[in-house]
């Protein structure tokens, strides 16, 4: 042993290096060995790294995937999504991180607006990027390492900065434009909305329309899906009403609440988006309208959201010129006066146009049955958040079948 270290240390001599120097470089030839060996073509490491990589799948490109499927294997996916702070933006980001994909998260405004994203994947997996959707340059960059881009952008009211037009149309025919340029961008998603038509009333769906012929103008191989109303725990109808309906006793129906539309749940469409990526290309190019399993009016919606906080339905009837005339004052004075006007809630004109026809899913359009998906009835599960707006609690009072069906039920406190 004596003889054997010796020996060493009369080698180590004779080349002038120290033992940590040997270590280092012997700790530096360790490490770059296992880098190097998928590279090559030959030996049993080599053909070890290869047979991990399965099949490229049509739809998404030339990907390599690697594990079972869950959030800690890699699906091949790099996406960029746009709109991820977004109510639906977190779903999407949810789903797709599930099954092992990248996620850049382009943000704009407050560093705290994604906080809540980056706890859906594992570390690296959901990358947040601060960006300007008017800076052509910041939209590159946030593209450049991905090959899916997923547009979410959208607004339903305007600002004094952002307009419909330039949200909803000009901003997703811009992306479109950079994602054909991109070369490695093999997926684009365009989410729209059910009832986009040049001839609606309203000047959303107008503005929503004309992204849609725009982004298969500049990138034809799109994906373009409508969603009808969503309905989840950060809605903006639903949350709205019971808000409405506790501070003021009542809610308003404009015309009467007979106009028919197909709310679903928000989970079915972040599930239907995910489920366009995993196809083998069928999806490209097409339209999906994804509505609910069931019609509803507003009335119906209504009752059902009185029935699920547990309290007496109260409305009040205003007839569409009325309501618009309600509404209208916001819309005038928006870029008039030298200050941000109040986000509109229930009176917002342009919801109150869209109101005043009928918005279902097409009889002859793709849908969730065409994606593989099965949506959700809304009474239950979709809605059950909204028991957080009974006044005594989750647990608080009785039904309104109940309270119509036995008057001498003694009160619950």
């Amino acid at each position: 042993m004596q003889a054997a270290a010796a020996a060493r240390r009369h080698l180590l001599d004779q080349h002038h290096l120290s033992p940590a120097s040997s270590a280092a470089i012997a700790a530096f030839r360790s490490a770059a060995q296992p880098a190097l060996a998928p590279q090559g073509s030959g030996g049993a490491d080599g053909a070890r790294y290869m047979s991990a990589r399965a099949p490229a799948v049509k739809g998404a490109g030339h990907l390599v995937r690697k594990g079972t499927g869950g959030r800690s294997s890699v699906s091949g996916i790099v996406a960029t999504v746009f709109g991820a702070t977004g109510f639906l933006g977190r779903y999407v980001v949810q789903q797709l991180a599930k099954m092992g994909s990248q996620v850049l998260v382009p943000f704009r405004g407050c560093e705290d607006s994604h906080r809540h994203l980056k706890l859906m994947g594992d570390l690296g997996q959901i990358v947040p990027m601060n960006y300007n959707p008017r800076d052509v340059n910041s939209i590159k960059t946030a593209v450049a390492k991905s090959n899916v881009v997923i547009n979410l952008i959208g607004r339903e009211y305007e600002t004094r900065n952002y307009g419909f037009e330039e949200v909803n149309h000009q901003m997703a025919e811009q992306l479109a434009m950079i994602s054909k340029e991109h070369g490695g961008i093999v997926r684009f998603i365009q989410v729209s909305a059910l009832g986009a038509s040049a001839s609606s009333p309203s000047r959303l769906l107008r503005a929503k329309a004309a992204g849609e012929e725009s982004v298969l103008k500049e990138f034809p191989e799109a994906t373009i899906m409508r969603p009808a109303t969503l309905i989840g725990t950060e809605d903006r109808i639903l949350n709205r009403w019971a808000m409405y309906a506790k501070n003021w006793g009542f809610l308003p129906l404009f015309g009467g609440g007979s106009t028919k539309f197909q709310p679903v749940y928000v989970v079915d469409v972040a599930a239907a988006i995910v489920n366009s990526l995993k196809d083998d290309g069928t999806s490209m190019g097409k339209t999906y309208e994804l509505g609910g399993p069931d019609i509803y009016t507003v009335h119906d919606l209504a009752e059902m959201m009185f029935e699920t906080i547990r309290e007496y339905p109260r409305y009040v009837n205003i007839p569409f010129p009325i309501a618009k005339a309600m509404a209208s004052p916001r819309e005038m004075l928006l870029n008039k006066v030298p200050f941000p006007l109040p986000t509109p809630s229930i009176f917002n004109l342009d919801h109150i146009k869209a109101l005043t026809v009928d918005n279902l899913v097409s009889e002859n359009a793709l849908s969730f049955a065409d994606l593989e998906i099965k949506p959700h009835k809304l009474k239950g599960y979709p809605t059950e958040f909204l028991v957080c707006y009974r006044k005594g609690g989750p647990s608080f009072g009785s039904t309104v079948s109940e309270k119509m069906g036995s008057a001498d039920v003694a009160p619950r406190f």
